[in-house]
């Protein structure tokens, strides 16, 4: 492609980044090589590019305001559950999980007595059993957070997911428990060895992704994310122009459309440079 052909206004397009693993390194640090492709790509070529992560609100503001060129875009927040404008602090959409998915839990708690768990609302915590992994989690964070002993303790409302934690034997034996529940009333996500994630029926990061093109007029051909584990699968499979970290599971190497070098080197700003420079549409 000579320098004439090079695609210049990306005004067009939406590209989307999983947070940790992806957009930051191992040691959750932006490389500058991915902020320089994301001013590159906002500033001078008029890209939309923005967040989706697991996070709630209280988390997700420390990254996105390390790219302070995003300014004004949406993000994805809990995996698909809420679309949150960090600007405005306000939720533009929320999906909870319903009665159903919480008596799940109940019943998952009562059969796994010593699994931990995390319930992420927008802007705060609830766990259950908390020792060592719930503990770590909320803690690392920093999310506002309350405490409980029993599921039945625990308000009901506005959850938009449930972690499942404990040592990954034990949290194993939940993930085969639960998956083998015909027709389940709500959508399952591995998110690491040591957690099992639920949502609403339906409910992942492409959902949000692409409430967020609609709200831009930006069609599904032009939307593109980039995600490094199974929480990101569904999102992969959503947009238009699929990628994966190097380190990604093979699964998700096998459905992307563009393998990125690994999180450590700058996976973002290698599929940005790939969607600016080598990318035919």
């Amino acid at each position: 492609m000579t320098d004439k052909m090079i695609k210049t206004d990306f005004s067009d397009w939406l590209v989307v980044s999983d947070i940790d693993g992806t957009l930051n390194n191992k040691f959750r640090r932006l490389p500058q090589r991915n902020y320089d492709a994301v001013k590159e790509f906002v500033v001078y070529r008029g890209g939309h590019f923005t967040l989706a992560s697991g996070r709630n609100v209280k988390s997700i503001r420390k990254p996105y305001r390390s790219l302070p060129m995003i300014k004004g875009t949406p993000v994805v927040i809990l995996n698909g559950a809420g679309v949150y404008d960090v600007e405005e602090d306000k939720i533009l959409s929320f999906t909870p999980i319903g009665e159903e998915g919480q008596e799940l839990l109940r019943a998952t708690v009562k059969k796994f007595p010593s699994l931990e768990v995390e319930i992420l609302t927008p802007r705060k915590a609830y766990t259950i059993n908390a020792k060592l992994f719930a503990n770590v989690m909320v803690g690392f964070d920093d999310i506002p957070h309350r405490k409980f002993k029993r599921f039945d303790e625990v308000p009901r409302e506005d959850w938009g997911k449930i972690i499942l934690l404990g040592p990954p034997p034990l949290v194993s034996r939940a993930k085969k428990y639960l998956t083998a529940i015909e027709n389940p009333p709500v959508n399952f996500m591995s998110s690491s060895v040591s957690s099992f994630e639920i949502l609403q029926k339906g409910i992942h990061k492409g959902v949000g992704v692409m409430k967020i093109a609609e709200i831009y007029g930006i069609k599904q051909e032009h939307t593109a994310a980039i995600g490094d584990y199974f929480n990101d699968y569904d999102m992969l499979k959503t947009v238009g122009l699929s990628a994966c970290c190097g380190q990604a599971p093979q699964a998700m190497h096998d459905i992307a459309d563009y393998e990125a070098c690994h999180c450590n080197k700058g996976a973002v700003g290698d599929l940005l440079e790939y969607l600016m420079y080598r990318y035919k549409e």
